[in-house]
């Protein structure tokens, strides 16, 4: 049986032409050689070569070039780099979310850091039953809300429990990577109610919010038939849809108003407000583990931003210098500006404010800046990337005084970073959303794209629609199930629990075990016997 293979030679004198030779093969031996093919440079940029594209077009436009009887050559050809192209992507979708995964570990040091040393056990605890506890039932009911297809522009309705994956929709490595938002999007809620909240209240809400509430807003904007989506094939919204790309709306203001409304219903700490109603700062124990979660966060960025693509080999008609590997790139440097831009805004602004340097700030201020450009990170330019994390720094810094009037206490800053820096950054991708940009990334979407880009103000105005229902959405069913939680005694523990901290109360002991003057006191008798008298040196 012949087999038929192609295999390229190197280029010409001047460079203009690549020749393919055609070899027939035998048991491994070479049969013969048939003439050359010359192929320009138009043919790898304007056709199928080397490209993820569908296998009856690839071999359409390889055929004729291979002579007679080249379709079975063509077809076997086509074949093979299609299977190379999906397994380059699943590899990259699958390295983006082992980076968004890391981010938990990040998570957990800010929030350690963020709390007393008191609770630091349990803040902990609820950042790895967040994870466990959003893998179960993201499992049984969130992928398949959020992305089982076909479905009604609301909720999906298929693949529950993984029922039908893999398939030529998904495979097993996008679930893996929406778990991985999923988690995220709780992680930010359990930091706005750290320190007085029981522990069954944290496994109630963690999986009905990863179970229900956030893949039903995931699918309103990412599935290809939620009905705001821009990935729709038709009827989108205001004629655009939204762009959310990796989630400002999707996962950051729906964590943030999650929390918000958590430690609204929950009242601040004990010692957080004086009876004047001035605020006290009730510090964090570590900045160590502050600039620590800070950095872990900042590295899974770089696989929440730029992994969102989900895939990375695909080619753009440009030439094959340019394709999706460069928007992954530009990603990176965008979501890179916006936090950097973000931290000096915050520690120029808060050194005016209060006259010091202070890292915790600068690292909140960091986070805002990614949580802003999260949204429009792959659809704007690096230099509107820095106007965002302007914006975000000062977003922030105005969100934070505004909490300190209304009493609202929020150990992490999270409703104020991830709600407020979100919602900013949501809106910006309205503004500065570029149109050769957004064609690249959405091709078969209605060309919408920032109002201060010359587009209109279609777009602009999706985007305000984006966030009103999913403030809407997430105050109606997590700011309920807060509200029952507390009505039945399941949501902020007793003043004494409190007081004494729960790591001791709740969890059996505290996360740090200390030898210092507390433990000489506590054998202090037999201490000062022993300095009394000291044993004689022997002999």
């Amino acid at each position: 049986m012949y087999t038929y293979y192609l295999y390229k030679s190197t280029q010409n004198v001047n460079g203009k032409v690549l020749l393919l030779h055609k070899v027939f093969l035998y048991k491994h031996q070479p049969l013969f050689h048939a003439l050359p093919i010359t192929l320009f440079p138009s043919h790898f940029r304007s056709s199928s070569f080397f490209q993820p594209r569908p296998m009856s077009t690839c071999s359409q436009d390889l055929a004729p070039l291979l002579g007679v009887n080249g379709t079975g050559a063509a077809d076997y050809i086509c074949g093979k780099f299609s299977d190379a192209s999906y397994a380059v992507d699943n590899t990259y979708l699958l390295f983006s979310a082992y980076l968004v995964f890391s981010m938990q570990l990040g998570f957990a040091m800010l929030c350690a850091g963020s709390v007393r040393a008191k609770n630091t056990m349990n803040i902990m605890l609820t950042n790895v039953l967040d994870a466990a506890t959003g893998g179960l039932f993201y499992y049984l009911f969130g992928f398949a809300f959020a992305f089982g297809s076909p479905s009604n522009g609301f909720i999906g309705r298929h693949n529950f429990a993984l029922e039908s994956i893999p398939s030529s929709l998904f495979d097993y490595s996008n679930f893996l990577y929406q778990w991985a938002f999923a988690i995220a999007a709780a992680g930010i809620t359990s930091g706005s109610i750290a320190e007085r909240t029981q522990f069954v209240a944290y496994l109630i809400y963690s999986s009905f919010l990863t179970g229900f509430v956030y893949p039903v807003v995931s699918h309103w904007f990412w599935a290809a038939d939620g009905w705001a989506s821009a990935l729709r094939t038709d009827d989108f919204l205001f004629g655009s849809g939204v762009i959310d790309f990796a989630g400002s709306g999707v996962v950051h203001i729906v964590g943030g108003v999650a929390g918000l409304w958590g430690a609204l219903i929950e009242g601040p700490r004990i010692g957080r407000f004086d009876h004047s109603g001035r605020s006290v700062a009730l510090r964090g124990h570590s900045a160590t583990l502050v600039v620590l979660g800070t950095f872990m966060l900042w590295f899974g960025w770089y696989g929440f931003n730029p992994g969102s693509f989900n895939k990375i080999s695909s080619f753009y008609t440009s030439g094959n210098y340019y394709g999706q590997w460069s928007a992954v790139g530009r990603t990176a440097v965008t979501t890179t500006l916006a936090g950097c831009t973000a931290a000096l805004t915050t520690l120029f602004g808060k050194r005016i404010l209060t006259g010091h340097w202070n890292v915790t700030d600068v690292c909140n201020g960091l986070l805002g800046g990614f949580a802003a450009i999260t949204s429009g990170c792959s659809v704007v330019e690096p230099w509107a990337a820095i106007i965002c994390g302007f914006v975000a720094a000062l977003v922030l810094i105005g969100c934070n005084k505004l909490a300190e009037k209304v009493k609202y206490d929020d150990p992490l800053e999270a409703a104020q970073l991830h709600g407020g820096c979100g919602a900013w950054g949501v809106l910006f991708t309205g503004l500065f959303a570029s149109e050769k940009l957004v064609k690249q990334v959405y091709p078969d979407r209605p060309a919408k794209y920032g109002l201060f880009m010359g587009g209109g103000g279609k777009l602009f105005a999706a985007q305000i629609i984006q966030i009103l229902v999913i403030v809407g959405w997430v105050s109606a069913t997590m700011g309920t199930l807060f509200y029952f939680l507390h009505k039945f005694g399941l949501l902020r523990i007793s003043v004494e629990d409190e007081m004494a901290g729960m790591d001791l109360t709740r969890h059996g002991g505290l996360a740090y075990v200390y030898h210092d003057e507390d433990e000489s006191q506590k054998n202090g008798i037999q201490m000062r016997k022993i300095e009394s008298f000291p044993t004689p040196p022997s002999v």
